[in-house]
């Protein structure tokens, strides 16, 4: 049985999918960003950075923090969605990274700059989108004659879903990656994702762009 302290963002779908995609129980506390409720004396005991998503592991007492290495943690407890093969192995996690260290940050930056701020700077906006761009061109020629970003489904194309779905929200263009469209649709179309992603729900778009505003302004 796991506790997941989460909110509606690509990091907190990342860990919801996989935990459906594994099919435990799991009991969900909502976080309240808009709230700050991640800062509070509480949750800063479980992640001292004060970032979802959190995850409690009641079998072993053991609290785990950052997406990635939940993911991790998780797919080497019940031996799915990880290979163990060092050389597929290695190859998997570092799709995981390429998430982690560049399609994050830099769509996250693009979300700020294109989405969330008021008085829009168009060089940021263009610097976080060309260089999303880049790394989706980085994903789609990967996907070249492959079903998946590995050789198998895996963690890897977990996190890079949850924040290539919403392209849109960043505005970047994925005019002629077919490769990657494709991948999309098929992600679509698991049933652990298409549940992942409702847990939580997420706010109206107005809603959200507030809660990101009052988090920017603190």
């Amino acid at each position: 049985m796991f506790d997941l302290y989460t909110s509606a963002t690509p990091n907190g779908y990342k860990v919801s999918m996989l935990l459906e995609e594994l099919e435990l129980d799991y009991t969900v506390h909502k976080i309240d960003m808009g709230k700050q409720e991640q800062k509070k004396k509480w949750f800063l005991q479980l992640n001292p950075n004060g970032r979802i998503p959190v995850i409690k592991d009641r079998e072993n007492n053991l609290v785990v923090f950052e997406s990635g290495a939940i993911l991790l943690y998780l797919a080497e407890k019940f031996n799915k969605f990880i290979p163990t093969d060092r050389k597929k192995r290695i190859e998997v996690i570092q799709w995981l990274m390429f998430q982690m260290s560049g399609i994050g940050p830099m769509q996250g930056q693009a979300n700020v700059f294109y989405r969330y701020l008021d008085k829009k700077i168009p060089i940021a906006i263009s610097r976080y989108q060309n260089e999303c761009r880049r790394l989706y061109e980085v994903l789609n020629t990967q996907l070249k004659n492959k079903e998946w970003l590995c050789e198998e489904y895996s963690i890897a194309d977990i996190a890079n879903w949850t924040w290539v779905r919403i392209y849109f929200w960043s505005g970047v263009n994925i005019e002629g990656l077919d490769n990657l469209v494709r991948w999309m649709k098929q992600m679509e179309e698991r049933p652990a994702c298409k549940k992942g992603i409702e847990i939580p729900k997420r706010e109206s778009s107005k809603k959200l762009v507030n809660s990101v505003k009052n988090i920017l302004q603190t």
